[in-house]
């Protein structure tokens, strides 16, 4: 019997790098790098917030606010406040969050806090994301002024209805101002390094602009336009100020032979067009030289902390300077090299690396510290659940496969004789554009079940899919199940021309959600392909889901109707059995035999 140590998550790096902090289970730990140890703060913790220098923490804990003064030991305040989303200011000294549908202050040596905005219509929310927000993976809805005296908060009143105001900690009140009947979305917004940058897009989102808010006056000033005759998807993490006061911004390019998403500041391209730029993770400070073998860094090498790849399957660290490389060619300093998918934070001259890969379980998170290893992200030995010593890891065999280079995964039952005929079962992703082949063991381990049932597992990454190019991403605008489906039907027809013992008479899909619906209509549109399928809880109508993610893929529902309507499900497929989302994974077995 060994302990199961739980994994890391919830990664905060003080910009100072003096301090990174971390969940554990519910436990909140602080990592500090001058010693190498850590410690508990906090118990009961889901999530946080810090504040810049990660001195500072809340969260709240069965509906009371807490905050936590990290260098302090004990030194843990139960608030008398009922609320939700508490965040201290950058500086440490206040304390916001939601409560209703308003916004509270709790200002420093205050005894009660104030209502810094509200409504009494039951129809306005202040501080909240909206669906329309959240469908552009915006999960907050308001942010702190760096010197902690205002914050810039979104105001919803309906669908498709959100302005951003600027609100003074003294009362001060300022409306953001733009063209919201052109650009009612907005798609990200953040306040860090200079004045507020958001990025608002038209109901289309095939154009958008970047703008900068003058925080005195709320005015805003174009620093970019984005534009895209399908789509415009802003690179996560932008867009943000540079150190030199430069505004980087996640873009496209398509010329001649290349196709990526890149990174440029004021017109200027940072990042090489090879490179996939799926994540700005923060700036870096100066760091030691040194070799790479060592994990240094040279300084002279930029500032901004990448996460990217070349490969879909993988994703690596990449350290970008802001400004033309040496010799006016561009410059990224791959800082990850073992296969695998790798995410990173920093702050200061500390970064934190997580590797996850196929030879080991979960995500080993790394703390180096002026280029130098200085401890990992652990547990320190508390009680942990006694579990049977761990199974091997997942072995998937990675493909590209098709003339699309259609990304490919299989993995063949434990002990397979060659010879011996196997049922297919695709296992598809619940959320549309997300990866399915990854070379990480945790993504692997769930399909093993099916492995260990006598399938061989295959996951398939079409047209629509993040990771690969853009164009592969966007093509499928308007005619989305058309291209999946056709997709899926000819990467396990070129599988089982490479492999005799996958048996195409039997081949079966699962998936939930929108893989519920993909899987479906797999099984409708190409029936001499697929043999059944098993769903949960599938998505029958786009309607359903929130209006960014269907007009985005379909178009304005007005205005491209037979669109909308051939990508309905109307009903399930002979051969499509359907299951809740709590089913267990024994009854969704004896449905796939069923079938077969």
């Amino acid at each position: 019997m060994t302990a199961k140590a739980e994994r890391p998550r919830c990664i905060t790096v003080g910009r100072d790098g003096e301090r990174v902090l971390y969940l554990l289970g519910d436990r909140l730990r602080v990592f500090e790098t001058a010693t190498g140890r850590s410690r508990t703060v906090a118990e009961g913790v889901a999530t946080y917030a810090t504040d810049l220098r990660a001195t500072v923490a809340a969260y709240t804990s069965h509906t009371a606010i807490h905050r936590v003064r990290v260098a302090e030991p004990d030194a843990t305040d139960e608030l008398t406040i009922v609320g939700w989303e508490p965040r201290p200011d950058p500086t440490g000294r206040h304390l916001a969050y939601r409560g209703g549908r308003g916004l509270h202050v709790l200002l420093d040596g205050a005894d009660a806090p104030m209502l810094l905005a509200g409504e009494e219509n039951p129809d306005v929310s202040w501080g909240g994301v909206d669906a329309d927000g959240a469908g552009f993976g915006r999960g907050r809805g308001w942010w702190w002024a760096p010197d902690g005296t205002a914050i810039l908060a979104a105001r919803t009143d309906g669908p498709h209805s959100t302005s951003l105001h600027l609100l003074e900690l003294d009362g001060g009140w300022v409306d953001v101002h733009w063209d919201r009947w052109v650009y009612p979305y907005v798609a990200t917004a953040s306040w860090q390094d200079g004045p507020p940058l958001i990025t608002v897009l038209r109901r289309s989102q095939s154009h958008g602009l970047v703008l900068a808010v003058d925080p005195r006056t709320g005015e805003t000033q174009v620093h970019a336009e984005l534009s895209d005759p399908r789509f415009v998807r802003p690179v996560a993490g932008t867009p943000c100020h540079l150190a030199d006061g430069r505004v980087l911004v996640g873009s496209e390019i398509a010329h001649e032979s290349y196709d990526s998403r890149c990174l440029f500041a004021d017109g200027t391209l940072l990042t090489p067009p090879n490179l996939y730029v799926r994540r700005v993770a923060g700036r870096l400070g100066p760091f030691c030289t040194g070799t790479p073998e060592a994990g240094a860094l040279d300084p002279e090498l930029g500032d901004l902390l990448v996460e990217a790849g070349t490969d879909p399957a993988e994703q690596h660290l990449y350290r970008i300077r802001g400004a033309i490389g040496r010799g006016g060619g561009l410059t990224a300093q791959r800082l990850t090299h073992e296969p695998g998918w790798h995410t990173g934070h920093c702050g200061g001259e500390t970064l934190v690396i997580g590797s996850a890969g196929l030879d080991h379980p979960g995500t080993r998170w790394t703390v180096l510290h002026r280029g130098t290893p200085v401890g990992r992200l652990e547990d320190d030995g508390a009680p942990a659940t006694l579990v049977l010593p761990p199974e091997p890891q997942p072995r998937p065999v990675l493909d590209r496969v098709t003339d699309r280079r259609l990304p490919v995964g299989v993995l063949y039952p434990p002990r397979h004789l060659v010879g011996r005929r196997l049922p297919v079962l695709l296992d598809l992703p619940p959320d549309l554009g997300g990866q399915a082949v990854l070379a990480r063991a945790d993504v692997w381990e769930a399909r093993q079940l099916w492995a260990d049932a006598g399938f061989a597992v295959v996951a398939v990454d079409p047209r629509g899919s993040t990771g690969v190019a853009p164009s592969f991403e966007k093509v499928v605008h308007r005619r989305l199940v058309d291209l999946m489906v056709a997709d899926l039907a000819d990467a396990v027809g070129e599988l089982g021309a490479k492999d005799p013992d996958l048996d195409l008479s039997r081949v079966l899909l699962r998936g939930m959600g929108l893989g519920g619906w993909l899987a479906a209509r797999a099984v409708g549109d190409r029936p001499e392909v697929f043999r059944g399928a098993v769903v949960r809880s599938p998505v029958r109508s786009w309607s359903e889901l929130p209006p960014v993610l269907g007009e985005r893929y379909l178009g304005n529902p007005e205005d491209n109707t037979e669109v909308w309507t051939h990508h309905e499900l109307n009903r399930l497929p002979d051969g499509v059995r359907e299951t809740d989302a709590y089913a267990t994974v024994q009854a969704e077995l004896e449905l796939l035999r069923e079938l077969l």
